[in-house]
């Protein structure tokens, strides 16, 4: 089962959620911090780091010899990261995903794969739990294809098909959070009763809502705000899987990097629920999905 940790805005409390649900649960795990601009799961399950590699993105390199610029590759490329100017074709690095169709379309093979460096991808042991992370390049911005090759790491690894995976997503609604929950089982949304926090929820909800998996929502910082989260979550149907209530001491532990479980252990219970809760939710979406397979 893949679960993710997601939110529509920054500090709600979703690694928070993340680190204390992977204290707590009862089967074979993999943790990943796909939060890769800003990841910080690192700091609370403290694993220990067996290998960091750098991770590439292919480019093409042209060779201008064989081109004859017929700009067949300029007009597939939505992204505009190649430009024929009649003599001399451009390629923009930065501004390509990686998807190779230039290198495929070009009938005079003057294309040819090249690499360009995205970040790195770390892997190591956080007690009897694998722990995966992808860390950006300084200065870069193509985050969704190092977030894939984190994944196709842990792919690549034995042992992985057996194992449930949670994943710390990217805040927001962005093409990096889509790309991080859009393998998912089940959705785990971290809000809070704030103006803000439900205005980023309805968001969240819009953009995974045609995913497919189910979601279900935490409250974190329970009675700091009103029941406008709770009316919402009623309203379209969501399932309010538990609130976690607002403690300066809680607080404290996540400044102190600590996982809250451990640094409040009457919230054991709590977090134990939670993942049971989306156990069942996507027990139950399990039906549907194999009826959508077989239509």
């Amino acid at each position: 089962m893949i679960v993710s940790v997601a939110s529509g805005k920054g500090g709600t409390g979703k690694t928070t959620v993340a680190a204390a649900l992977a204290s707590v649960w009862n089967a074979p795990l993999d943790a990943m911090d796909l939060d890769v601009e800003a990841p910080n799961l690192h700091l609370f399950l403290n694993p220990k780091i067996k290998d960091c590699r750098i991770a590439n993105i292919e480019i093409p390199v042209v060779d201008e010899a064989r081109c004859t610029h017929c700009r067949m590759c300029s007009e597939l490329c939505q992204f505009k990261a190649i430009s024929d100017l009649g003599r001399i074709l451009l390629i923009f690095p930065e501004m390509c995903h990686g998807c190779g169709g230039c290198i495929t379309v070009c009938p005079e093979k003057a294309l040819k794969p090249g690499t360009r460096e995205l970040g790195e991808i770390c892997w190591g042991h956080a007690g009897e739990q694998d722990f995966f992370m992808g860390r950006l390049r300084i200065g870069e911005a193509m985050s969704p294809p190092l977030m894939r090759e984190v994944k196709s790491y842990r792919k690549k690894l034995r042992g992985r098909e057996d194992r449930d995976l949670i994943i710390d997503a990217p805040p927001g609604t962005s093409c990096p959070a889509i790309n991080a929950v859009m393998d998912s089982d089940v959705i785990c949304l971290v809000t809070e009763p704030t103006p803000f926090g439900l205005y980023d929820l309805k968001l969240a909800v819009e953009a995974f809502r045609p995913l497919g998996p189910p979601m279900g929502v935490v409250v974190n910082r329970d009675g700091i705000g009103n029941d406008a989260v709770l009316d919402f979550c009623s309203q379209e149907g969501l399932p309010v899987l538990t609130k976690i209530p607002f403690s300066r001491r809680l607080a404290e532990a996540y400044s102190d990097g600590r996982v809250i479980t451990q640094a409040a252990p009457e919230l054991t219970p709590l977090f134990k629920d939670l993942a049971e809760k989306l156990r069942q939710l996507s027990r139950a979406s399990s039906p549907a999905k194999e009826a959508t397979s077989h239509a």
